[in-house]
């Protein structure tokens, strides 16, 4: 294992705390609203840490579509800030099962797939020429891994592989230079949705779909039994397609009504190894095939597990505490990227 030294203590004085844009041979994000871009502190930790940016919802179709008119004030903020400071650019997420604003539910079905075309020209059309990559089709799978998940979209667009194929190739024609992803969560603790994504990919491949790249979000649960990590990296390699580790964090909360009688050192233990196995199994690819990794939120304050109805104020789940200090789970990421 990478890890090393006292696993609870965030701050280590007699060590420095490298810049992981500066170590690592490919990019570091992570996702950003835009209200961070108002605060110093997050600021200054940014653009120390970070290569690349990712919009944390305002790309979202609850966000753009909201009223069902377009509005970009925010991406457009999150973007002029990446271009400031000379940062990568990346999308997310453009056709995600979860997010039907009523301006598509509501027309007629005739109407759904014209204006799905057009949603999809506008927003990525937006970016072009700036963004390197987007996620074009978010969480396709079913929860349980077991085929794909039934949706608006499939149910309106001629099945579920249809609308998937459609967003890649309408997307492709509003940006041929970006990197076009598939994004899926929960890969890594269920090999049976691991194994249903990569198939998936394969087939819409084979029938010409422009997916460039494999997401990964990487939404650990610390109880990953060791290696199933490295084992869907390994598979999701073999297809030879970059990957790209979108969303991680690492929640030390067990979910459920059961007790969690586990110390936080016990944790502690256990976060760090599944983000050490994670960072080295990305590191054993082809350095073609690191497109970038990508933290869902830069301080634990930041992270969407810490918002209502989630937030118990004690997890921590990301490479910085609330004061930017390194967490545990910092160092074996510097450790395998070269610091």
């Amino acid at each position: 294992m990478a890890a090393c030294g006292p696993v609870e203590t965030a701050a280590q004085p007699d060590r420095p705390v490298p810049a992981l844009k500066d170590i690592a041979p490919f990019p570091i994000g992570a996702c950003v609203p835009t209200a961070y871009l108002d605060d110093p502190a997050w600021v200054a930790l940014a653009t120390r840490q970070l290569s690349q940016l990712t919009p944390e919802w305002e790309l979202k179709m609850e966000y753009v579509l909201q009223d069902g008119s377009y509005r970009f004030e925010a991406p457009d903020r999150i973007a002029a800030f990446a271009r400031e400071h000379g940062m990568r650019l990346y999308c997310t997420t453009l056709i995600w099962y979860s997010q039907v604003m009523p301006f598509f539910r509501d027309m007629d079905p005739s109407r759904v797939g014209a204006e799905y075309d057009r949603y999809i020209a506008a927003v990525v059309g937006r970016y072009a020429g700036q963004a390197v990559g987007w996620d074009v089709v978010n969480e396709a799978v079913a929860e349980d891994g077991i085929g794909l998940r039934d949706t608006f979209w499939g149910q309106n667009l001629g099945g579920e592989e249809a609308y998937i194929a459609r967003a890649f190739h309408q997307a492709k024609a509003a940006d041929p230079d970006a990197v076009l992803f598939i994004n899926e969560y929960n890969l890594e603790n269920n090999p049976v949705k691991g194994a249903t994504y990569l198939r998936l990919i394969e087939k819409l491949l084979k029938a010409g779909v422009p997916i460039g790249g494999i997401g990964v979000q990487s939404h650990l649960d610390i109880e990953i039994p060791d290696g199933n990590i490295r084992t869907f990296m390994r598979d999701a390699g073999a297809l030879g397609l970059p990957i790209h580790v979108s969303e991680l964090d690492a929640s030390l909360r067990r979910e459920g009504r059961l007790p969690d009688l586990r110390t936080r050192a016990e944790k502690r233990e256990k976060q760090v190894a599944r983000v050490a196995e994670l960072a080295e199994a990305f590191m054993a690819l082809p350095a073609a095939q690191r497109f970038g990794f990508t933290t869902w939120g830069l301080r634990d304050i930041d992270s969407w597990l810490r918002r209502p109805p989630q937030d118990d104020g004690k997890d921590s789940m990301l490479l910085f505490d609330a004061k930017s200090r390194p967490n545990p789970m910092f160092w074996p990421v510097a450790e395998a990227f070269g610091g």
